[in-house]
């Protein structure tokens, strides 16, 4: 139906969209009846599986009792509750959370946050090369410059970009952040902790990430983590903060924050860059919000779906599906088309010895190969990735990884 405009779609050439008519765990049901694994928790979302019927039931019940109320100037049960179950299982020092829609408007409201609390005399920002938060204006700004940000790069604001801590160039990240933080004057460093999804699920040493967090506290510049990815289990802690010894002054939430149920994003801070907003002067007010800021049948989804994601079950599948990708690794590390294998918890990926690029015919091979035998995978160029619903069984996970292994041996080269 060419009236709906897809997202990431080139609508000359695309094949018609499959058409999905219910959902159940971790399967899809197309229109036509097939059963389709959802590898990649549709786009990184859903924790606990489709169709939960905890998290329908919180939403059922709050919509017939308050299904939003404007923010400003007014409070709910739902807010409150999620507020203080949030702050209770951050990373310490994470004491003030507020509520957006989406990912990229979480890590707006923290550029904005960091800012402003800095003063106009500090407004650079230091970000990953490659790296990626989001498709508005200030995320597409931080995010590394590529294929989705050179229509618009006249109109982003500058950054100054770093070498990601990766194997081997922990030493160059650190030597760069260094020189620059002596030449410069920034208001805030922005990352995505551990592992960089959309360039590849590309994997961080937490040790010198640690570092360079360290280093920026020393000069006053706002470190900021873009969780909205990693957070809620992905990374085998709850959050991928938690795994590193200097902690962030910013964080960003959303995807798996409802448990994929519905949008909604979430940043939070220390008090100490709370309190600087705090003042007699209505000019220091931090002005920013949504028409469905901290909506209550959103925030009941989010805080039945931390409800599941605390329990002894779903952790302990964290832990199973975690050390069932790296008995998978273990078994494939040595196939001779395979460029690269990286793991952190609940994701795995794949990087396929063939040509490469986001645009290569390579993605779109292995997006079909996949689908055709009944399992949901969405290639970043020549890197096949899974990120699963906790709620998989040991049936489906291990479909998943027989598909991936088939499409490493049939569509990747040896050279």
């Amino acid at each position: 139906m060419q009236q709906i405009w897809r997202p990431y779609t080139q609508m000359k050439t695309a094949e018609p969209p499959a058409w999905i008519d219910r959902a159940e765990g971790a399967l899809l049901y197309s229109k036509e009846g097939h059963a389709i694994i959802d590898g990649i928790s549709s786009w990184w979302v859903n924790l606990h599986g489709h169709a939960h019927p905890r998290i329908a039931a919180a939403i059922a019940e709050q919509a017939s009792q308050l299904e939003h109320v404007i923010f400003a100037g007014f409070t709910h049960a739902p807010a409150e509750r999620l507020t203080a179950k949030l702050i209770a299982q951050l990373p310490e020092g994470q004491n003030h959370v507020f509520f957006s829609d989406n990912g990229s408007t979480a890590v707006e409201v923290a550029l904005k946050m960091a800012i402003q609390s800095q003063g106009p005399g500090r407004q650079g920002i230091l970000a990953f090369e490659h790296a990626y938060h989001g498709d508005t204006f200030g995320a597409m700004s931080v995010s590394g410059a590529s294929l989705f940000t050179a229509p618009f790069s006249s109109y982003l604001f500058d950054v100054q970009r770093i070498p990601a801590p990766t194997p081997g160039r922990e030493a160059e990240a650190l030597d760069c952040l260094n020189k620059h933080l002596k030449q410069g004057s920034y208001s805030a460093f922005i990352f995505e902790p551990l592992i960089q999804g959309t360039a590849g699920m590309v994997v961080h040493c937490a040790q010198t990430l640690s570092r360079m967090m360290d280093l920026c506290h020393q000069y006053q510049v706002i470190t900021i983590a873009d969780e909205v990815m990693t957070g809620f289990g992905r990374t085998g802690t709850l959050f991928a903060s938690d795994q590193l010894s200097c902690k962030p002054r910013i964080m960003c939430f959303s995807k798996g924050l409802t448990g994929g149920f519905l949008p909604m994003g979430a940043t939070s801070c220390d008090s100490s860059l709370f309190e600087s907003f705090l003042s007699d002067d209505p000019k220091k007010t931090f002005f920013h919000g949504h028409s469905y800021t901290g909506n209550p049948i959103g925030c009941a989804a989010a805080l039945e779906s931390l409800r599941i994601l605390l329990s002894n079950e779903c952790q302990h599948q964290i832990t199973w599906i975690s050390q069932q990708h790296a008995a998978f690794a273990d078994r494939i590390k040595a196939h001779p088309h395979l460029a690269d294998l990286r793991r952190l918890g609940t994701i795995l990926a794949l990087e396929i010895r063939a040509d490469s690029g986001y645009l290569s015919t390579l993605r779109h091979d292995l997006y079909t190969f996949c689908l055709n035998r009944g399992v949901l995978l969405r290639p970043l160029g020549n890197v096949l990735y899974t990120i699963p619903p906790y709620c998989i069984t040991s049936e489906q996970l291990q479909q998943i990884h027989e598909t991936m292994e088939a499409a490493l041996s049939t569509l990747g080269t040896t050279r």
